[in-house]
């Protein structure tokens, strides 16, 4: 009798244990479906005006990251303050300085010349210390990354196909793609990168991220739509599948290679955070978090054609080609072979009237303008909710850039 009550009482302590660690993994897979849920819901009103500029600030809080530390060294720009034309011509149309970066979501503005600060003020919130999203941006400095490994000799050149260097990209859209081709957004791979269209490949993408699965294997799902090298169609993948043969020939992170290449030589005054998935790779088609004047010392570094202060961080003939468009979908202007007015590099755009000068931008208004001939690096952060119906603001702000430039 006495065993009999001591075996059900066994029975009923591994029951209970039972049902106490059912509890503690249903509690634990409820605490990750909702922190899945909420980053969810994050990515989805990523870009709702009454949300951007603070997202924008706080990427960190949504996706893991990658810090890239700066190095000891810390260089210093002048400052020769000035104040900013209060208005200037566009096609005819007086504009109003402080409104067209008010009515932009500025969030940031410093203007760089002759390695003097001419100009630096904060807006909604931001302040110099400010890691600032760069969209695509992020994409230039996935770019100088390709140069510098060519350099280094992990990839051959650019006529190479990039699914020689990630196995994973055959028998999708990419396999037997140039890494050239890539790099200029020719890639002749279909995907949609309309913001405003909820089902559009990027807002995809965007969703797939917040649910945890995989970039890369995002990107190797893609399928081709036209020959490849014939026609500039911008995809972002594009620069994904870039960080993948970085990955893969470098055998060190994206990250990792940018710190010891580029961050720790170029005197940085902050680290940085690169967005990865959670499986642990960046989003390299533009997810770098980075202070506004460190933004201004990758400008300087690109115009001065890959040189800093007599070291070459990057090959000058890696720069130049960059920002040369060479076959005729890739010329600024009115192009039937382009879904864009302005020319396009190795992820450089060209204005459409360009000066010598070149771009990096992002969505929703982030720009590096650079003018090696003028000596002039200008840097603009923003969180523009209405950027993906007004696109005219590229052109009218570069007009001003190019403006400042010359005076």
């Amino acid at each position: 009798m006495i065993t009999a009550i001591k075996q059900k009482s066994s029975k009923l302590k591994i029951t209970a244990i039972f049902i106490a660690i059912i509890l503690v993994l249903a509690s634990i897979t409820a605490a990750f479906k909702a922190k899945e849920l909420n980053r969810l819901y994050r990515v989805i009103t990523l870009f709702d005006e009454n949300n951007i500029v603070e997202n924008f600030r706080t990427m960190d809080e949504i996706l893991p990251y990658q810090v890239i530390h700066k190095g000891q060294a810390n260089f210093e720009f002048g400052s020769n303050i000035k104040s900013l034309p209060e208005s200037f011509k566009f096609e005819g149309r007086d504009i109003n300085v402080k409104e067209l970066f008010e009515n932009t979501g500025t969030t940031g503005l410093i203007v760089i010349q002759d390695n003097d600060i001419l100009f630096e003020e904060y807006y909604q919130g931001n302040n110099q210390d400010t890691l600032s999203i760069s969209w695509s941006v992020g994409k230039s400095f996935v770019s100088a990354l390709i140069g510098i490994a060519i350099d280094e000799g992990y990839i051959k050149d650019i006529s190479s196909p990039v699914s020689e260097y990630v196995p994973a990209l055959k028998d999708s859209g990419y396999e037997g793609v140039s890494l050239k081709n890539v790099l200029q957004m020719s890639s002749g791979v279909r995907f949609n990168e309309d913001y405003a269209d909820f089902n559009s490949d990027i807002n995809r993408m965007g969703r797939v991220i917040a649910l945890g699965s995989s970039i890369n294997e995002f990107a190797a799902s893609l399928s081709s739509e036209r020959q490849a090298g014939e026609y500039n169609h911008y995809v972002s993948m594009d620069t994904q599948v870039l960080g993948m043969v970085l990955k893969e020939t470098t055998g060190v992170s994206p990250s990792n290679y940018l710190e010891e290449k580029i961050w720790k030589k170029l005197g940085m005054q902050s680290d940085a955070k690169w967005l990865m998935d959670d499986a642990g790779m960046e989003l390299a088609f533009g997810t770098l978090n980075v202070t506004l004047r460190d933004y201004a010392r990758f400008g300087r570094l690109y115009m001065n054609y890959g040189n800093w202060d007599g070291q070459q961080i990057v090959p000058e003939a890696w720069v130049r080609s960059s920002v040369t468009p060479d076959a005729p979908h890739l010329q600024p202007g009115e192009n039937s072979l382009s879904t864009t007015t302005w020319g396009y590099g190795y992820q450089w755009w060209l204005p459409e009237s360009p000066q010598g000068d070149f771009v990096a931008r992002g969505v929703y208004g982030q720009i590096i303008y650079v003018n090696p001939e003028k000596k002039t690096v200008i840097v603009k952060s923003a969180a523009y909710p209405e950027w993906t119906t007004t696109h005219e603001s590229n052109d009218i702000i570069v007009a001003f850039f190019q403006l400042l430039a010359n005076t």
